[in-house]
């Protein structure tokens, strides 16, 4: 098959390539390449290219040139990645998971080099600062010294992992986040290897790596399980997918953002169900939107629910290559190298073949916000405040907040002000989704000069902030005049980092907080983020709404949601006149003339030519380990050797369940924040009762993002979301459960502990959409150690199911027809799961027996979501790090003995 199609191609510099050549597939009779999606393409270029006839067969290039838009998916593709790229928080316990594979191979005579990544790595320290200070000239330099003072031991980790593994390059706090650095500076456009050139892939610890495909490149989130695999030099598997084409058509209205259209976009995909599927846009519409706004748009992937959202490469692209400094000679062989593979340019209607097509017409999207508990749910500016008024009083049990009658007048805090139902009490310029697109971190700067200008002030109870996603941003902001303005908003620069959108919001004022929470006020939180999931953003503000920068200055000069922009003043001027958003919201002309000075090759040049981890005296102080294997030190409270290669963890977990119990019953969307440790350590709480014990003192807890390395803390603090809502216990939210048979209310930790000692199995059981939201890999690691064997769900997101399999926890689907909430459980039930074994092929059929108080037995039949093969040799070897230790020591003793 590669003799067909390997054929040398002249990209004008550097010599002499070759590349493989998908079209010469169709002209072989090898399938309808010319119809396959774009998208497809380039993952049919990879496993032909990497077709070798052991692990990746001609039959599975044959399979996928044959691609049907409608046919029955049960093939996987062996998909082999260009790349890797690491967000810390996965990244680093990433790195100690390899540790602990490498300490075994080594412990069995096995020299240190066998472990080590095969592909090049990227890593981005990005999800560790918290906005602690805000609002002050000394904000940035405050927050990153207590981040890196916070975080010293685990970054002493790094550095030595650094030394440990070749072919890993280091972004250090403070240099951005991962994915902003990735669209600006390490995507290559194409990657060469030995002289064969290819389409640049990848596949990154953070859910948001798919924002890579607005620039053309196929790549998407893994939790850190499936990343080492990867890591290793193990293909990709994932079932072959449906891919739904989203055509679009003429162009956004004069006023609407990038984010508007990305909340549009949201919405209309999660209802379309497009959950684990490619979606890929065509139509002429697509060249009216810049490569910013294409990232914007594929950087929500995950919250609406698909692998990617996939934009070809076209001359757009080529444009942002030239404006973010890439030489001209690479970004014309970016060109060359898509015209030959059949890959340059989005699809024009009829051209391709899809598994449906939907139509997103760009002069239908208005101003928008979503919220205030999901990123799906979108809210038309001019109906916010009736829609908030409505979600204010409708029931918690219909997802509002139970508000039934007017607020009574209560004292005035410090400040003259009382909180009320609706106050923003932060408001933060925020996130990858958004401070990647120039287009909307300008207009947020034209709003604040022209507020500033007309005397307008931020609300003093707002706690205002900007974190840009690169340095970049503010050499345009600088030069275009519009950083001054901002800070004199409140809005200066906190970090180049994650952090609001992940929940690292940092204090609001005690006085302030303490009242919010003892008169139960539903206070609110506007961010340019992607997820507003409950408790994420802060524990007192119980609404948090995602809007684009603009919007996030606006409702912080308004103080509240509860007003209509589009009809009510925004504030009073120095002249008493009313202001309004009309008044300070930018022209087409201001943008575009904003966008002239941003648009500057040399911002982004220059300041990636900078060392930057140079920059920052305390990294360089930090001490660097020597030596093959990490010193692991017994009395850390942040760092211990991971467990998941222990004799319990390493047997197959295909084998029947029998007698086991429901730890957690939960209803639908439930996110990965819910379910994986987060946030603060409250003293109270398990892992803060075992800190305690070890001497650690309050004020030393730091959170779970922190501790991410110490598995003794993780798993005391799962399922510990303080808006949990465990269907057992109606009445409390909480990481609470009833243990049976005894029937006493205990964490969800101790009653875990309690069955194990007694043997007893564990179940999870759960309604639509488990596991959405952040890649965390500890939702699914926690989840084993807690001794769950199995989680029963109505449906799962994709990366959650993934984690759920590589820590060997069967993941059982039930049938479409069957909800959770009909099974009429109460949590004294016992279960046994049946018809799993050794011998189990992809979504094999499984019975559920529910074992009643009365005597009764229901069966309930379910679905094994056991995709492809490979996901069956995962946890028949009892999770995917066991499975990596046994195929390494297997090609190292056939290495060995050859």
């Amino acid at each position: 098959m590669h003799k067909h199609t390997k054929r040398p191609i002249d990209l004008g510099y550097g010599g002499e390539h070759h590349y493989f050549s998908v079209p010469a597939l169709e002209e072989a009779g090898i399938g309808k390449v010319s119809r396959l999606p774009i998208s497809l393409r380039i993952v049919l270029e990879s496993v032909l290219r990497n077709c070798d006839g052991k692990r990746i067969l001609p039959e599975h290039v044959e399979q996928l040139a044959n691609w049907k838009p409608n046919a029955e998916r049960h093939d996987e593709i062996p998909f082999t990645i260009g790349r890797i790229v690491l967000n810390c928080a996965a990244g680093i316990p990433l790195l100690g998971d390899l540790t602990a594979i490498r300490g075994a191979v080594m412990r069995m005579g096995y020299p240190a080099e066998t472990v080590g990544p095969k592909v090049p790595v990227d890593m981005a320290l990005d999800h560790t600062l918290t906005v602690d200070y805000h609002g002050r000239p000394d904000a940035l330099r405050l927050n990153t010294e207590l981040d890196i003072q916070r975080n010293e031991e685990r970054y002493r980790f790094v550095k030595w992992a650094m030394q440990a593994y070749g072919g890993i390059r280091l972004f250090p706090p403070g240099a951005g986040i991962l994915h902003q650095l990735n669209l600006e500076l390490l995507a290559p456009g194409f990657l060469t290897k030995d002289g064969i050139c290819y389409p640049d892939t990848l596949v990154g610890t953070d859910s948001h790596t798919c924002m890579i495909a607005g620039l053309g490149v196929v790549g998407w989130g893994v939790g850190g399980i499936e990343a080492e695999a990867a890591m290793l030099g193990q293909p990709v598997f994932f079932l072959t997918p449906d891919v739904v084409g989203v055509h679009v058509s003429n162009a956004l209205k004069p006023g609407v953002t990038a984010t508007d259209l990305v909340l549009h976009v949201t919405e209309m995909l999660r209802k379309a169900k497009v959950v684990g599927k490619f979606v890929e846009f065509f139509g002429e519409g697509v060249a009216s939107l810049s490569l910013p706004d294409r990232a914007t748009i594929a950087n929500m992937a995950v919250e609406y629910g698909a692998t990617i959202g996939y934009f070809p490469v076209d001359e757009q692209t080529c444009r942002y290559l030239r404006q973010t400094g890439r030489p001209e000679e690479k970004v014309r062989a970016v060109e060359t190298l898509y015209r030959a593979q059949g890959c340059f340019g989005a699809a024009r209607r009829g051209e391709v073949d899809y598994s449906q097509e939907l139509e997103l017409d760009l002069a239908e999207v208005v101003p928008s916000l979503a919220g205030p508990k999901r990123p799906q749910d979108r809210v038309p500016l001019d109906e916010l405040k009736t829609r908030f008024t409505e979600v204010l009083h409708a029931p918690a049990s219909g997802g509002g907040y139970g508000k039934q009658a007017p607020e009574p007048q209560s004292t005035p805090i410090a400040g003259g002000h009382s909180p009320r139902d609706g106050d923003v009490v932060i408001a933060a310029i925020t996130s990858c989704t958004n401070t990647s697109n120039p287009g909307v971190m300008l207009a947020a700067g034209l709003v604040a000069k022209k507020a500033v200008a007309l005397g307008l002030r931020t609300k003093p109870w707002v706690k205002t902030s900007l974190t840009p996603g690169s340095m970049v941003v503010s050499r345009y902001l600088e030069a275009a005049g519009l950083q001054a303005p901002l800070d004199a908003l409140g809005f200066v620069v906190a970090g180049y980092s994650c952090a609001t959108c992940v929940g690292a919001s940092g204090p609001i004022d005690a006085e302030l907080e303490k009242a919010i929470m003892d008169r139960d006020v539903v206070a609110c939180a506007v961010l340019s983020g992607n997820r507003n999931f409950e408790a994420r953003i802060h524990p007192a503000v119980r609404a948090s709404f995602l809007a684009s920068p603009p919007l996030v200055v606006a409702f912080a000069l308004t103080g509240r949601i509860g007003v209509d922009l589009t009809t009510e003043p925004i504030g009073t001027g120095s002249d008493g006149s009313p202001v309004y958003l009309r008044d300070i919201w930018p022209s087409q002309e201001e943008l575009a003339e904003a966008y002239e000075i941003a648009a500057n090759p040399e911002f982004y040049r220059e300041t990636y030519a900078e060392d930057i981890a140079a920059r920052d005296p305390n990294w360089a102080k930090i001490p660097q380990a020597s030596g093959s294997l990490y010193p692991w030190e017994d009395q850390s409270t942040y760092l211990k050797e991971p467990p998941f290669l222990a004799a319990g963890l390493s047997e197959s977990s295909l084998q029947p369940i029998h007698g086991a119990r429901v730890l957690a019953m939960l209803g639908d969307s439930v996110t990965t924040d819910h379910i994986s440790p987060i946030g603060g350590i409250k003293n109270s709480s398990p892992a803060g009762i075992y800190l305690a014990n070890l001497q650690v003192a309050p004020v030393d807890f730091n959170n779970y993002g922190a501790r991410r390395m110490n598995h003794e803390v993780m798993v005391r603090g799962a399922f510990g979301n303080l808006r949990l809502r465990n269907l057992m216990v109606p009445d409390v939210e909480g990481g609470v459960t009833v243990h049976q048979p005894s029937g006493e209310r205990m964490s969800i930790y101790d009653a875990s502990v309690r069955y194990q000692e007694d043997d007893v199995p564990l179940i999870v059981i759960a309604g639509q959409e488990y596991g959405t939201g952040s890649a965390r890999d500890w939702a699914a690691k926690a989840t084993r150690l807690l001794g769950v064997r199995a989680v029963v769900a109505s449906s799962f997101e994709r990366i959650h199911r993934s984690n759920l399999v590589g820590m060997g926890v069967l993941p059982c689907q039930l049938p479409a027809n069957v909800k959770a909430a009909d099974l009429g459980l109460d949590g004294s039930e016992t279960f046994d799961i049946v018809g799993v074994d050794d011998d189990a092929r992809p979504r094999h059929p499984l019975t559920l027996l529910i074992h009643r108080s009365d005597g009764s037995t229901t069966e309930v039949p379910l679905v094994l979501r056991l995709d492809t093969p490979a996901e069956l040799d995962y946890v028949r070897s009892g999770g995917i790090m066991p499975y990596l230790l046994s195929e390494l020591i297997s090609s190292s003793s056939a290495a060995a003995h050859a």
